[in-house]
C-alpha cells in the first residue's frame, strides 16, 4: 500500500541539529541507490529459489511480507532506527517482489520490464513536475491525498477480510472497464504520493534535520515506488487479459 511514514508532521524542533553533518538531498539519493541494490538482491534470491527450491517459496513469501510490515511499523514509531531497518526492508520486499513478478511474467511475457519502465518513468515525470512547481504540496493537496490513500486502504482491507469468507468486492479486480478504471485511479494516487515523498525529503534537508533522516526519507520513497510498481503491474495484467 501507500507510504505510511513520510509527512511533515514528523518535523520537530528537537530533531534539528546545530552541529555535525545534517541531512542532505544528495545523501538521501545515495541511500536510495543502496536500497535499490538490496531490493534487486532480494529479487535475485527469490527468482533463484523458484528454480532451485520451489517448495520453499510460499513460506518465504509469507515471512517476507510479515517482516517487511513489522520493519515499516517499527520505523513509524522510531525514526532513528531507519538506518537499521531500511536495508532489511528493501531486501525482504525484494524477496516478495521477485516471486510475484515471476508469476506475472510467466503469464504475460515482458510485463515486468514494462512495469519497471513505467514506474521509473512516472517517478521522473512527477519529480520534474514537482521541481518545476507545476505540482505544489499544499495543505489541501495533503488532505485530498490522505483521504484518497485511506479510501484505497479501506477497500483493500475489506477485500482481504471478505476473501476469508470466499467473497470479494465485485468488478474492481476484474479486467473489465470498472476494474481498469479502478487500477488507473490507484496508480494515479500512488504517483501523486511521490510528491509527498519529494516534499518531505526537500523540506527535511532545508530544516537541517539529523543524518538519520536520509535513511528515513529513502525508505519512505522506496515504499511508495514498490506500491506504484505493484499497481502498475496489476493494471498491465488487466489490460493484457483483454487481448
Amino acid at each position: 500500500m501507500s507510504n505510511p511514514i513520510l509527512n511533515e508532521d514528523r518535523f520537530s524542533p528537537q530533531e534539528r541539529i546545530l552541529d555535525g553533518e545534517p541531512m542532505t538531498i544528495s545523501g538521501t539519493v545515495n541511500k536510495i541507490f543502496m536500497l535499490f541494490v538490496c531490493l534487486i538482491a532480494g529479487a535475485a534470491i527469490s527468482v533463484y529459489s523458484l528454480f532451485t527450491s520451489p517448495a520453499m517459496v510460499p513460506a518465504m513469501l509469507v515471512i517476507s511480507a510479515i517482516v517487511s510490515f513489522v520493519l515499516v511499523l517499527a520505523t513509524c514509531f522510531n525514526i532513528r532506527i531507519a538506518k537499521y531497518t531500511a536495508a532489511p526492508y528493501a531486501l525482504f520486499e525484494g524477496l516478495l517482489l521477485g516471486a510475484v513478478s515471476m508469476a506475472f511474467e510467466a503469464q504475460w511475457q515482458g510485463i515486468v520490464l514494462q512495469a519497471v519502465f513505467a514506474t521509473f518513468a512516472t517517478m521522473f515525470v512527477m519529480l520534474a513536475l514537482y521541481k518545476a512547481r507545476i505540482i505544489r504540496y499544499t495543505a489541501k493537496f495533503q488532505a485530498v491525498l490522505t483521504t484518497a490513500m485511506l479510501s484505497i486502504l479501506a477497500i483493500y482491507l475489506i477485500q482481504f477480510i471478505a476473501s476469508f469468507f470466499g467473497r470479494g468486492i465485485p468488478l474492481i479486480w476484474e479486467a473489465g472497464p470498472v476494474g481498469i478504471a479502478f487500477s488507473l485511479v490507484v496508480v494515479g494516487i500512488a504517483a501523486f504520493s511521490l510528491v509527498q515523498d519529494f516534499f518531505f525529503i526537500e523540506t527535511a534537508s532545508q530544516n537541517m534535520l539529523s543524518k538519520d533522516y536520509e535513511w528515513y526519507g529513502a525508505m519512505g520513497l522506496m515504499i511508495t515506488l514498490i506500491w506504484l510498481y505493484m499497481e502498475i503491474l496489476r493494471l498491465f495484467a488487466k489490460l493484457n487479459s483483454r487481448n
